[in-house]
């Protein structure tokens, strides 16, 4: 699968948009990649999760970060036949109260899978959960690395980020 592949997946779902948009750490932008909508055409879907599983090894393990990398996860599971376990944001006040979701071994490699990075925020909450949890992060794949400082937050915090596509490639792909 080829990179111009996956931009035309993503367009075809409709998933990448242009106006004005407020994003979710406040700021605007002229464009915007809707995650909802490439995570639930199942074309697309499939596309990335196929893209994701060529980057396994069969013995990784996938943290989808909830929301959005839990349909990721799963598909990609599927399709590289790995496990995954899923990243919450909060721990839920009621049953297990667990932050990581899934059975995850002390010392276990997880590979972390996201739908966009901007800022890399929710990324880096996402590895910690996971680290504090006994898992050893050291990467993380995404859909689509939107260039605004992201990447160098999730470095910052020892991963290695791989993104299937950048915002200079959609951009420029119009």
């Amino acid at each position: 699968m080829t990179n111009q592949d996956l931009i035309d997946a993503l367009r075809a779902a409709d998933a990448v948009q242009f106006g004005e948009f407020e994003l979710s750490h406040g700021g605007t932008s002229e464009y915007y990649v809707d995650k909802y909508l490439f995570e639930t055409d199942p074309d697309c879907l499939e596309s990335i999760a196929e893209a994701f599983a060529q980057r396994l090894d069969a013995d990784d393990k996938l943290g989808g970060v909830a929301l959005g990398g839990v349909p990721l996860a799963a598909a990609t599971s599927v399709a590289a036949g790995v496990p995954y376990v899923i990243a919450r944001k909060q721990r839920k006040e009621y049953g297990t109260g667990n932050l990581i979701e899934g059975e995850l071994a002390d010392g276990e490699e997880v590979v972390v899978v996201e739908d966009i990075v901007t800022t890399g925020t929710s990324l880096v909450e996402a590895v910690e959960a996971l680290r504090d949890a006994g898992a050893t992060v050291d990467r993380a794949l995404v859909v689509v690395d939107r260039e605004e400082g992201g990447r160098e937050t999730v470095e910052d915090a020892g991963v290695e980020l791989e993104s299937l596509v950048t915002a200079s490639e959609l951009l420029e792909s119009q």
